[in-house]
């Protein structure tokens, strides 16, 4: 009996460490540990968001319904300060906590900051779901839905005040027809095969911050929203 347990007693150890290790990827999948998710509709008014209160109240109440309200949640975006050398703006990765982060399916986005904006991030069109868990429509659905606004360069950081241009429609108080919105695409899919035109957070500035202007390259006023706890 003793031989017998001398040699179950490896395969049991090394069956609880593959166990441990797979669970790694990810927690079990619900509202109650979602801390990720795509809005699955925008505010209503293009990019005015209401600034970055409104936009966090947006992820907030999107979150709250689908059973997720526990949490603090806050919206992806960056600030520009009104000139150069103005300190007064908000990198979108300085606002989102310290992860990790998974989506509604328990399916992890990035375990950290710095892993969300290496290219070992999970961000995908099968990964990057509504609060609910569904799919958000990219590039070669109809209507395409792809463009999510951020305002941010590609470490997440915000762009320079001016003389620079906008590119956050105002600070997401805009939603005419002036200013623009940097905006990433979720799917991962570009017009060309290039690495900025694919990248999830910093693809192509927007025509304007109007509601028609967003959905003619593919948007809908969509964020991203992180769980800061």
């Amino acid at each position: 009996m003793g031989n017998t347990l001398g040699r179950t007693w490896p395969l049991v150890a090394a069956l609880g460490l593959v166990a441990g290790c797979a669970g790694m990827g990810a927690s079990s999948p619900g509202p109650a540990s979602m801390t990720f998710f795509v809005t699955s509709v925008g505010p209503g008014k293009g990019a005015d968001l209401g600034g970055l209160t409104g936009a966090d109240l947006h992820c907030a109440t999107l979150a709250r319904g689908a059973g997720a309200g526990n949490r603090t949640w806050r919206a992806y975006l960056s600030t520009q300060a009104p000139a150069l050398n103005d300190p007064n703006f908000v990198n979108a990765r300085d606002r989102i906590g310290s992860g990790p982060w998974q989506n509604a399916k328990g399916v992890m986005i990035a375990r950290g900051v710095a892993d969300l904006h290496s290219e070992n991030n999970n961000v995908t069109k099968e990964t990057a779901l509504d609060e609910t868990g569904q799919v958000v429509f990219g590039r070669t659905d109809r209507p395409n839905r792809h463009d999510i606004l951020t305002g941010s360069r590609a470490d997440g950081t915000a762009f320079p005040g001016a003389p620079f241009g906008d590119m956050t429609c105002g600070n997401w108080t805009k939603s005419g027809t002036e200013g623009s919105a940097m905006l990433g695409h979720h799917d991962r899919v570009g017009p060309i095969d290039n690495a900025w035109a694919k990248s999830w957070n910093s693809a192509h500035p927007s025509r304007g911050c109007h509601p028609d202007g967003l959905k003619s390259t593919g948007g809908d006023g969509l964020l991203y929203c992180f769980a800061t706890n």
